[in-house]
Formats: C-alpha cells, structure tokens, sequence
C-alpha cells in the first residue's frame, strides 16, 4: 500500500495534470519517464492531430462528392434552344454540357482541395502548441502586400471564374481570342492555353481576353459563294449545284454525322466582274463547317464540269481605235 502510494506520488510529479490517468499507468507500467511523456503527447495533441487530419480529409471527401453532383446537373443538356431546333440543340448541348462540367470540375476541386488543406493545417498547428496569432498577422500583411502588386492575378481570377460560369468556351472549342485562333487546349482560373492552327501554344491570362469568338457552340455553319459564267443558264447552274448538295446530303458519311440539314442554294449573290456568284449555305456540327466547306466545294466543281458549265477567270477587253495617239505630256 505504502509502495503504490509512492509510485502514484512519482508518477504525479512525472506526469502533471494533462492526460493524467495515460500518464501514469505507462509510467507505473514501464517505470520510464521518456516513454510516459511520449504517451502523454500521443493522447493530447497527437490524438488531436490526428483527429483534425481525419476531419479534413472527411470534409475534402464530402466537397469533392458535392463537386461532382453539382457537375453532374451542369452535364445534364439545357433545352433553351429546343424549340428553335431541337435535333441540333440537344444533341450540340450535351457535348457543351460535359466539356463545361469537366473544366468547372477541375478548377474547383483544386480551389476547395487548396483551402481545406491551408484550414487544417492552422487547426493542427494550434493543436501542436503554436502560436497563430504572429502567423496568421504576418500572413494578412503579406496578403495586403500581395493584393497591391497582384491585381492582374485578381483581374485573371475573377475572369476565369465569371468565364466558366458563364460558359463563354471549354476545353476544346475552336476559338478567336483577338491574336488568333485555335483551339482550347487547358482552362485555370489564371490562364487559357489555346493551340492555334501551326501548332503554336498561347498561354492567355485570362483578364486578358477581352473579345472572344467562340466557333464551337452548339452548331456552325457551311457558306459557299459558287461563280458561274455570265454564259451559262443560272437556273439550270442552280439545279446542278442543289443536286451536288444533295448528294452530299445523302452520303452516310456526311448527312446526319457532319450535316445537320441538307446545303440549300439561296440564289444569286453577286454580280461580279468576271462571273456571277450563286450562295450555298448549310448547317453543320460545330468546328467542322470548314471541313463540310473543302467537300462540298470539291462536289459541287465536279458536278459543274460535269453538266458543262465552266466557271469564271478573271479577263479583260481592250478596245484599240485607229486614228488615236497618245497625247504626250
């Protein structure tokens, strides 16, 4: 009785008031005072520490599923543009959908993922005996300081966020941003990488974007202006190119796949100086109207060449009377 009273004295003295009971039994156990102490971190702090990093890795999982479900309602094709037409837009809208979902998903798994991580690293710090106040002061006046010197970074911020909301372009719209035009390679909040048509990356902050055209939304379409000759019967030239588009039209590979209708020839647009030409136009998916555009070119001069009809060149007549000299200056 007298020898347990004496070690329960020891190990009070040993071990204080925190995590009092861990304490002392590892100290009554293993009669070391290292070992009692590592104990005691082990069930005050430690267990602290390890219970916030649990929680935030919780709250990372939780976000992350919110993430996606709220993508998921992105993914889902919006049907304002059905009434117009409805084969295109739904069809255009689920592709838009799921490529605006998975670059929204993106930046704001890394922005959600960034502050949780900084939030439980405070809260373990705390736990470990530090002192937050100097760092989280010193790290407000770095902010402040960072705010002046930073506000393209702010500016590029804000427009990449105001730009995925708003749905401007996603990963892989062809687009013009003002010194060209590509393709949308990676989308962050700071910067748009585009790959332009030689291969060229621009790396493009976005506050930088003012003006942006956007050739990949929903549908696109094929326009054609076909010269004929002042020679020719135009409506017979006509009935010749409706006919190639119509073929075309018909083609498996083309109608339906890169055609959402049929090419229709609206009639005569110019009148010009060697020949007269007749506008094509047709609806097509987004970013292949050039593609649709080389084909139909393609078709539609060997449909002419067929029927006999040439196309114009540019020529000039000159008319010589006798009697007339040049007047000498």
């Amino acid at each position: 009785m007298i020898f347990w009273a004496l070690q329960s004295g020891a190990a009070a003295e040993v071990c204080g008031d925190r995590a009092r009971y861990v304490c002392e039994r590892v100290y009554e156990w293993s009669d070391n005072l290292l070992l009692a102490r590592i104990a005691t971190w082990l069930v005050e702090p430690g267990l602290a520490v390890l219970l916030i990093l649990l929680g935030g890795w919780l709250v990372s999982r939780f976000v992350k599923r919110a993430i996606d479900h709220f993508t998921e309602r992105i993914d889902r094709p919006s049907l304002r543009d059905v009434g117009r037409d409805p084969e295109v837009s739904i069809e255009a809208e689920k592709l838009r959908a799921k490529a605006r979902a998975e670059t929204l998903a993106g930046v704001l798994r890394s922005v959600a993922l960034i502050f949780i991580s900084v939030l439980t690293a405070l809260l373990a710090l705390g736990q470990l005996g530090i002192n937050l106040a100097p760092l989280i002061a010193g790290a407000g006046i770095v902010g402040v300081a960072i705010g002046f010197g930073a506000q393209n970074a702010v500016r590029d911020f804000l427009s990449g966020l105001f730009m995925m909301m708003e749905d401007i372009y996603s990963v892989g719209d062809d687009i013009d941003f003002g010194k060209g035009r590509g393709t949308v390679e990676k989308v962050t909040l700071r910067s748009t990488s585009i790959r332009t048509r030689q291969g060229v990356v621009w790396n493009v902050p976005n506050g930088k974007i003012d003006f942006v055209g956007n050739y990949s939304q929903l549908w696109a379409r094929a326009q054609l202006d076909i010269e004929v000759t002042y020679e020719c019967d135009l409506r017979h030239a006509m009935e010749v190119i409706q006919q190639a588009c119509r073929d075309m039209w018909e083609d498996p590979e083309w109608g339906g796949d890169e055609l959402y209708e049929e090419p229709q020839v609206k009639g005569v647009q110019v009148l010009g100086e060697s020949g007269i030409a007749i506008r094509v136009r047709g609806k097509t998916k987004p970013s292949v109207q050039w593609r649709s555009e080389r084909e139909l070119r393609l078709r539609i001069k060997e449909a002419l060449d067929a029927a006999g009809i040439g196309m114009p060149y540019p020529h000039r007549t000159v008319i010589l009377q006798r009697g007339q000299v040049p007047e000498e200056n």
